[in-house]
């Protein structure tokens, strides 16, 4: 079933009257709303009103994706909380929220200028592949993480256990086991054994088309799917960009291998709230079966049609998920033995 949304007409009605409740708009001041582009999962606008320039954004019901793929709109309230929160750890990494409508389901928050914040994902194509800016995305995920670790106060505020398994567990790991019935049984016990660890608050979609190339240093985005659970999930999700990322541009496949060594580096050395191995075996675990979900799950990677380039994410991906490698390193090497040769 194709996905369904508000008509842009009832997108700008909904964000006019936030606006006005908020007193970011005065009523009958003129504005232009610019939409921008937001993925799947949100109504996102650029809005000008004399010489301001702030975004707003609206959480979607129906996802935008050729399955059905539906999530709360709650999760809008818990992107404002991760965004506060992270704020706390790193200052510079995120944008600033300058009003929220939980009862609406929208947020404004600070527009920063692509000339000076560049998307990573449009860097990577364009074979801008930095390991020293990998590294500092580690870092920050890091950082973030260890400042959140076993707190039971913020545990509390980011129990989204429904809206996590909703948006990322069931179209990434189970509708993906569903297309692989030989691989079910494995598949289906990681995302029962993901939602069950309850360790940081996870951003959920640490994608490089979420994060801005800023002056400061990484500046994370997009947050819909924060969750208190299992931090090896925020590494895998974005080591596992990197590596298909070699199939989309592979002329610079060898650049990206390089970020991923210092993204994964990076992370691990900062981890203080257990052993560094402990969150490294379930970050391998976690990325084949990711590799796999962005071929035949519900989100499929946009940049892979080629039918021989999908089969070898497949065939690698299968493999790994059957053989559990405990390293990412060894994950590296067999994917750089394929793409390279």
């Amino acid at each position: 079933m194709t996905a369904m949304a508000a008509s842009p007409a009832e997108a700008e009605t909904v964000i006019s009257e936030f606006l006005n409740r908020c007193g970011l708009v005065t009523l009958g001041e003129p504005m232009r709303l610019v939409p921008l582009t937001g993925g799947v999962a949100s109504d996102i606008f650029r809005v000008e009103v004399g010489e301001r320039t702030f975004v707003v954004k609206k959480a979607l019901a129906r996802l935008r994706v050729a399955q059905e793929w539906n999530a709360p709109v709650s999760r809008n309230k818990s992107e404002v909380g991760w965004f506060i929160e992270a704020r706390r750890a790193v200052p510079h990494a995120v944008p600033d929220i300058i009003a929220h409508d939980p009862d609406l389901g929208v947020f404004a928050m600070t527009y920063l200028d692509p000339a000076r914040h560049p998307i990573w994902k449009d860097e990577l194509r364009d074979g801008r592949a930095r390991p020293a800016f990998a590294s500092a995305v580690g870092q920050t995920i890091a950082t973030i993480h260890n400042a959140t670790a076993h707190s039971a106060e913020v545990a509390r505020r980011f129990a989204n256990d429904e809206t996590f398994h909703a948006i990322r567990l069931e179209p990434y790991l189970e509708a993906t086991a569903r297309r692989h019935g030989d691989l079910a049984e494995e598949l289906f016990a990681l995302s029962r054994a993901t939602i069950q660890s309850k360790v940081v608050m996870v951003h959920g979609d640490v994608s490089p088309k979420n994060i801005l190339a800023g002056p400061a240093g990484p500046v994370l985005l997009d947050a819909e799917c924060a969750w208190y659970g299992e931090p090896a999930f925020d590494l895998a999700f974005c080591l596992n960009h990197l590596l298909l990322k070699c199939v989309w541009r592979r002329p610079h496949a060898t650049d990206y291998l390089a970020c991923f060594d210092a993204l994964a580096s990076s992370y691990l050395s900062r981890v203080c709230w257990e052993a560094p191995e402990s969150v490294e075996v379930r970050a391998a675990r976690l990325l084949p079966a990711l590799f796999l979900g962005r071929i035949d799950g519900k989100s499929p990677a946009e940049y892979i049609t080629a039918e021989a380039d999908r089969e070898l994410v497949r065939r690698v991906a299968r493999h790994l998920i059957v053989s559990r490698p405990r390293q990412l390193s060894q994950i590296r090497q067999d994917w750089a033995r394929e793409v390279l040769n």
